[in-house]
């Protein structure tokens, strides 16, 4: 287990989970958010952003955290498990209105530089649609995995814990 992608609707808790496993099991965290905005939310080109994404995937371990499905056929065969938090429309918005309220106004250490934390309407809408454009995608995404690829699907944040003792398990197994 050495490379694992953490998956899953905006404000479904990716970042916070990555960076939990990543002290727990002591593997390279990247944040995709934090690769892919520049200062002041800039982004760059889709070929600069594939480009990037394939140096970041090919290092050889990590735990990586980010939708980004644009790049699904880079990072999803170079993961070894796959998280995919598929938790309910309600508690994403709720989590990205808990995460506005405590950051508003700052940067927060999953995000590039000077990227201030604001409320933006279209990206609430674009979590309230998540379920129905991207779910479908993900799960003939998930079906297409090679048999030595471990998926662990969250349905809720209490299932986080079992997540966590599996994944040390496996690690040891290893």
């Amino acid at each position: 287990m050495q490379r694992i992608l953490v998956i899953g609707s905006p404000g479904a808790g990716k970042s916070t989970l990555a960076s939990r496993l990543a002290e727990r099991l002591g593997l390279p965290l990247i944040h995709l958010d934090r690769e892919y905005f520049g200062p002041g939310w800039t982004t760059p080109t889709k070929p600069e952003w594939r480009e990037h994404v394939t140096m970041l995937a090919a290092r050889p371990a990590w735990i990586m955290d980010g939708n980004y499905a644009s790049t699904f056929d880079i990072r999803v065969p170079r993961a070894t498990v796959i998280v995919w938090l598929d938790l309910p429309r309600w508690q994403c918005l709720g989590g990205v209105v808990w995460r506005v309220t405590r950051n508003y106004g700052r940067t927060r250490p999953d995000l590039g530089p000077t990227c201030i934390e604001r409320l933006d309407f279209s990206f609430l809408r674009w979590i309230w649609s998540y379920r129905n454009k991207m779910r479908p995608k993900t799960v003939r995404m998930l079906e297409r995995l090679r048999p030595d690829q471990r998926v662990y699907a969250l349905r809720s944040r209490s299932d986080i814990p079992a997540l966590e003792a599996a994944l040390e398990t496996f690690r040891e197994a290893a």
